[in-house]
């Protein structure tokens, strides 16, 4: 059975990326991509949906666990009564096929060891014929093959569908395991020596830590943070994931369970804003390389998420063969929402496209046209309903967010024109749009008697993407309508003293049953507000608290469970990471705060 969410790190090579647990076993990997199938499914089933356990033979847990400084490679401590060792798990960025590798090191007495390896294809459904090639077990079915081998070699036999090594390393004993994805079409590829990777993989991750320019007091959670979203980026596009899994719930035996390994339009601005502020604008420019892409065609086509090289087909279905986590069902792959009206997200594109010109990354004509595109049809557009950020499954309304957002369009291209009046466009028209989203939102979507915005017009519901109201720039957040808003959102949308989303509980807003955590972007975005209406103490108070919700190797999932004390949710969460570094940024007077 898999542990909790939070016993997991993460692993990866800027490709896709494995989940190790504290008992010493990947229980989630895709090959050879985030969104490939799973031939490690354990997470979402059980053992025998597809593991990798090395651990001392009869132990349970380890002794202590961490990265081994700022880098991705994880080391995993077991003190046993016989000696100590240490597990080292690594995927070094790839050449040409994805690889795991792992290093039993003794480091005192002598350690009776186990390997258990059981490939399961297809997210745990087809057990692989498995043979021996020259020195490597591989397995294979249909397009996929797996090659095994250690060094120096260890003995390994065939039970119950699985493969065992039992061995003993003694202090100063080092052995390498070393698991390569390949195309069961191509021939074997090179050899890897998995002490030379270990020291080639350090020094990647250290050469990319130290471009870092944040220095301030939170530097460790920080980096950590960026490093988590530096290992959800998918090299080849420039795309980044929102998390590594599917399905892993927002509430623990609940249907809220979803594939969130694609990419969100809406996060392109906080994630630029990110990467950025944190000194990576090689990462930036491939980011918003990505996007130009992914956005590219008629403006009415545009999706609220792309595929991870920008594919725009993500049907969703699910996977009746696994129980799901802790038998949270169904499990799904593909993501539906992709198909939905969200009109936020022209905001968001356009507000990530200001940004990037603002910082400095070089525009191109072609891309100032797209934003005229866009506005264009936004203009259109704004007054209709839709589904709103939070991809509800309700029916459409007019969410306040969304309208924010399409002022923030307007508000960008005009501001784009001011700064560079060469610029084709028209600043009058849009410009009076600006002004009439605005007096429409003041007017439909801010209750007087509660001095708050609501979620949708003549809805009582709240919702915490206001919170982001005088972050985008629409209000200053000396306007008591800003405080109001603040005050309101933290009394009636509390959870444990963090932030939900918005009430699930509430007739129809999201046409699903069952409710969620408390989100953790959103308890960001709370830090965020308070600091910027003058409350500091609070806002860092909370920040200490959400930081204290990592697990022991600095990791966030998309929610926390402040009854149960756990993570819920996808995981590691990109959003949540972002949510931490810019808070951070903004609580040490960094460039975080309104963008507005």
């Amino acid at each position: 059975m898999a542990g909790r969410i939070e016993d997991y790190a993460i692993i990866g090579d800027l490709q896709t990326a494995a989940l190790v647990g504290r008992d010493g076993s990947v229980d989630w990997l895709c090959l050879p991509r985030f969104d490939s199938g799973a031939c490690f499914a354990a997470l979402l089933g059980d053992e025998d949906n597809g593991r990798w356990r090395i651990a001392p033979a009869g132990s349970s847990h380890c002794s202590g666990r961490s990265y081994r400084g700022d880098t991705l490679v994880l080391d995993t401590l077991w003190e046993t009564p016989t000696g100590t060792v240490r597990v080292t798990d690594f995927m070094p960025q790839r050449d040409r096929a994805p690889d795991v590798i792992r290093v039993v090191e003794g480091l005192s007495g002598e350690v009776a060891m186990r390997s258990e390896l059981a490939l399961r294809f297809d997210y745990g459904n087809v057990v692989p014929w498995v043979r021996r090639v020259d020195g490597h077990l591989v397995a294979t079915a249909g397009p996929d093959a797996v090659w095994l081998r250690s060094t120096p070699p260890v003995p390994t036999y065939g039970q119950d569908m699985r493969t065992y090594a039992d061995f003993t390393v003694t202090a100063g004993e080092r052995i390498g395991f070393v698991l390569t994805w390949n195309a069961s079409h191509h021939q074997r590829l090179r050899r890897v020596d998995p002490f030379a990777a270990l020291d080639a993989c350090l020094k990647d991750w250290e050469a990319w830590s130290a471009r870092c320019r944040y220095e301030g007091p939170h530097r460790d959670a920080v980096l950590r943070s960026l490093l988590t979203l530096k290992a959800l980026t998918y090299a080849p596009s420039g795309g980044i994931a929102a998390a590594a899994t599917t399905s892993l719930p927002e509430e623990v035996g609940g249907v809220r369970n979803w594939d969130y390994r694609y990419c969100w339009l809406r996060d392109a601005a906080l994630t630029l804003n990110a990467l950025i502020s944190g000194g990576y604008l090689d990462e930036a420019h491939s980011w918003r390389d990505w996007l130009l892409r992914a956005v590219a065609g008629d403006p009415a086509d545009l999706q609220i998420m792309y595929g991870i090289a920008g594919e725009r087909r993500l049907p969703e279905y699910e996977v009746p063969w696994l129980a799901g986590y802790e038998g949270s069902a169904p499990v799904r792959v593909g993501n539906a929402a992709a198909g939905q009206l969200q009109l936020d997200v022209y905001g968001e594109v356009l507000d990530s496209l200001f940004l990037a010109r603002e910082r400095g990354l070089a525009t191109e004509a072609h891309v100032w046209d797209l934003q005229r595109a866009l506005m264009d049809f936004l203009e259109t557009k704004w007054h209709e309903p839709d589904e709103g950020l939070w991809e509800v499954r309700g029916p459409r309304r007019h969410f306040v967010h969304s309208k924010v957002m399409a002022w923030v369009a307007a508000d960008r291209a005009v501001r784009t024109l001011e700064a560079s009046p060469r610029l084709r466009g028209d600043a009058g028209r849009w410009r009076a749009m600006r002004d009439d989203v605005h007096a429409e939102v003041c007017a439909k979507g801010f209750d007087q008697d509660r001095g708050t915005f609501t979620q949708s017009y003549g809805s009582a519901e709240l919702d915490a993407a206001t919170l982001l109201i005088p972050q985008v720039g629409f209000l200053p957040a000396s306007d008591p309508r800003v405080a109001g808003t603040v005050r309101a959102v933290r009394r009636e949308l509390d959870l444990g003293g963090f932030v939900r989303r918005y009430s699930p509980a509430a007739a129809g807003v999201d046409g699903l049953p069952g409710t969620e955590g408390a989100f953790l972007a959103c308890s960001f975005w709370m830090v965020d507000a308070l600091h910027a209406t003058g409350e500091r103490e609070e806002a860092a108070e909370l920040f200490e608290r959400l930081l204290s919700l990592r697990n022991d190797v600095g990791l966030l999932a998309e929610e926390w469970d402040p009854v149960a004390g756990r993570q819920l949710g996808n995981f590691p969460q990109a959003f949540s990471h972002i949510g931490l570094v810019n808070s951070a940024l903004a609580l040490s007077g960094g460039p975080a705060g309104a963008r507005g």
